[in-house]
């Protein structure tokens, strides 16, 4: 049940969990310094929000604030670049970033499947409905782990076809994005399923408000929440988990692991 910690870098003011806190650049090379220290295999660094109902972040905005971040980080650690603008992952590959993580599956822009399959990076596809601005509304799944896989399936194909080495691709069913808790906590019970589609699976259910709904919790007391969906979805096949507290994840997984030998 060996899974690697992904440490989420936000660069951003109004990211949901810790908006602000690392907007300074050397605050978030520290802080992704801290995070490589305490277990994580892979730094993924954003610039944009994709909470719910956050605004777009322009281009220009968004390079300025992950590219030295990036070039700083790469040195050290696998980086990812979380976004879905080219010219901002083209960028961030450029500063030494290896991985791009966009959560919009190669949809939001049409230059950026042939930028991944050219530059020969790791890609992670999610699954989200909409954009971060329409995503919550009203999401409606006949079944939503049927759904999810027929999507993902359908995105592997088109990046693909772009010249994105199947083997270099991760997919993301998307917790938290277009997605009730009903939607969420299906999904994680039913992670095995999504792994008939042959590729490694990444999760992202940290502080998420599904946990919160479901104990009333703010955003910052979801540690044991965030901890337990991790945990279980490692038992159930995730390769990757994307968390922000790494110290406590992995020491988690290690007592976990040991318990099921």
């Amino acid at each position: 049940m060996t899974s690697k910690l992904m440490g989420v870098v936000n660069v951003t003011p109004d990211s949901f969990s810790d908006g602000g806190r690392y907007l300074d650049a050397d605050a978030a090379v520290a802080h992704g310094e801290k995070l490589l220290r305490d277990g994580a295999s892979v730094l993924d660094v954003g610039g944009e929000s994709t909470r719910p109902g956050a605004l777009e972040v322009d281009e220009a905005e968004e390079l300025r604030r992950v590219e030295p971040v990036v070039a700083a980080l790469a040195g050290v650690a696998t980086v990812s670049i979380d976004t879905s603008k080219a010219a901002v992952a083209e960028a961030a590959l450029d500063a030494g970033a290896s991985i791009v993580n966009d959560v919009t599956a190669l949809r939001r822009d049409p230059e950026m499947a042939a930028l991944c399959g050219d530059r020969e990076v790791g890609v992670v596809l999610m699954h989200m409905p909409g954009n971060p601005r329409t995503m919550q509304d009203n999401p409606v799944y006949e079944d939503v782990v049927d759904e999810v896989k027929a999507f993902l399936a359908a995105r592997i194909e088109v990046a693909v076809t772009a010249g994105v080495e199947e083997e270099r691709i991760w997919l993301d069913p998307g917790i938290g994005f277009g997605k009730t808790v009903e939607h969420n906590l299906e999904l994680l019970r039913r992670l095995s399923e999504l792994r008939i589609l042959g590729r490694p699976l990444v999760i992202g259910a940290s502080r998420k408000s599904f946990i919160g709904r479901i104990d009333g919790s703010e955003v910052d007391e979801r540690l044991g929440g965030s901890i337990a969906s991790s945990v279980l979805a490692a038992a159930e096949g995730a390769d990757v988990l994307r968390v922000h507290d790494v110290a406590e994840t992995a020491q988690a997984m290690r007592v976990a692991e040991a318990i099921l030998g």
